[in-house]
């Protein structure tokens, strides 16, 4: 029989979070430090709780206990600071990364382990509220041609030649992502430019401003010019494959991804960077944003689906987002939480309230019930 289990779990308190962010988005009791990321899934690193007893005491002794992996790992994210560049490994990837650093003795919990699972980390976003920005994917080499001029126009003798030495570099993607994380001295001398520059033209520049308040000095601050910036209004998405470079600057989202937390920095963060290992996972093809468009697959539902997209394919994870009365199907064991408005959740002899800030554990692929109305999303496998 299908089981219906209330989950909780504790936000995770990375520096870049929000303040209450976690609180703010579910209606829970506020904290007063930072909340960024709640973990809803069986990862070791954070598995969710039931809130009722139960024969296991998380996701992660549920998994061991009935043999079944969840083919995915839900977050909330709140953030009020951009996280790091960063991008994640393919299956391939992940396994030789994993038993490679576990043959060389690497501690999982080492600052420069890598690879802290054997798995891959495909992900999408959405934005609960309007004005979720985030960097996401090389763009074309022109326009960060046409950034260098614009600032080039504003700058000093000293600065024109640091910046003429990056756009030398920056006609080719690999080649100035190469430059700019490689220890050529010149590349402070145009971090330093263009922070400066930044700065006296806050309103032209902002980005540049921003990133260089927050990690100066960091080459990253040139690196995320590089990418694609774009703001999301509540209710859009991106699809974030791997080696899609990307790093979220601020909002509220709903993160679905592989469970892992496998992550390849470049910058704008205290955290070890490996440029070299990064570099290996990198998809330096230029292009736009990859938007993921939800697909309405029945009354009041609509889902995010990757596998409606290239890089998406064979990947076995969807996100529901239901705002009404309405019946889905689950493939897998499936995590539901409200974030608006009141539900009641029913599968075949059971049934939970879903109120906003419910997590709900429906514990084996069913035909699940929503009877209600507001934003209620649904992770489940495909």
């Amino acid at each position: 029989m299908t089981s219906l289990i209330p989950l909780t779990n504790a936000p995770r308190d990375y520096a870049w979070g929000t303040v209450d962010g976690i609180a703010d988005a579910l209606g829970w009791s506020a904290t007063g430090g930072p909340e960024a990321e709640l973990w809803l899934g069986a990862h070791p690193l954070s598995p969710s709780r039931p809130v009722t007893p139960q024969p296991w005491g998380d996701l992660h002794e549920w998994e061991a206990q009935t043999g079944t992996a969840l083919p995915y790992l839900l977050k909330v994210l709140a953030a009020s600071s951009p996280l790091s560049l960063q991008a994640h490994p393919t299956p391939d990837q992940a396994a030789e990364g994993y038993a490679r650093e576990e043959g060389s003795g690497i501690p999982l919990t080492a600052r420069e382990r890598n690879y802290k699972d054997p798995n891959a980390k495909p992900e999408l976003i959405v934005a609960v509220d309007d004005g979720f920005e985030a960097l996401c994917g090389f763009r074309p080499a022109g326009e960060t041609v046409a950034l260098i001029d614009a600032l080039t126009a504003h700058a000093d003798g000293d600065e024109r030649e640091a910046l003429g030495a990056w756009r030398v570099k920056a006609a080719g993607v690999r080649d100035a992502f190469a430059w700019l994380l490689s220890d050529d001295a010149a590349v402070a001398g145009a971090v330093a430019a263009a922070s400066r520059i930044a700065q006296a033209h806050p309103r032209r520049f902002e980005l540049i401003d921003r990133l260089a308040r927050e990690y100066p000095g960091d080459p990253g601050i040139l690196v995320a010019q590089m990418l694609n910036h774009v703001t999301l209004a509540s209710g859009q998405s991106l699809w974030l494959p791997a080696g899609n470079i990307h790093a979220y600057l601020r909002g509220t989202g709903i993160e679905l991804m592989g469970p892992s937390d496998n992550v390849l920095r470049g910058g704008l963060t205290p955290k070890h960077v490996d440029r070299d290992e990064l570099a290996k996972v990198l998809d330096f093809t230029p292009g736009p944003a990859s938007w993921l468009t939800p697909v309405e697959v029945g009354e009041n539902v609509v889902a995010y689906r990757p596998s409606s997209l290239p890089s998406g394919e064979g990947v076995d994870f969807e996100l529901l987002l239901i705002t009404g009365d309405a019946t889905v199907r689950t493939e897998s064991a499936a995590i539901a939480v409200a974030v608006e408005g009141a539900f009641t959740l029913a599968v075949a002899g059971a049934d939970a309230p879903a109120a906003r800030g419910d997590i709900v554990f429906v514990d084996e692929p069913a035909e699940v019930r929503a009877t209600g109305s507001g934003r209620l999303f649904i992770a489940t496998g495909v």
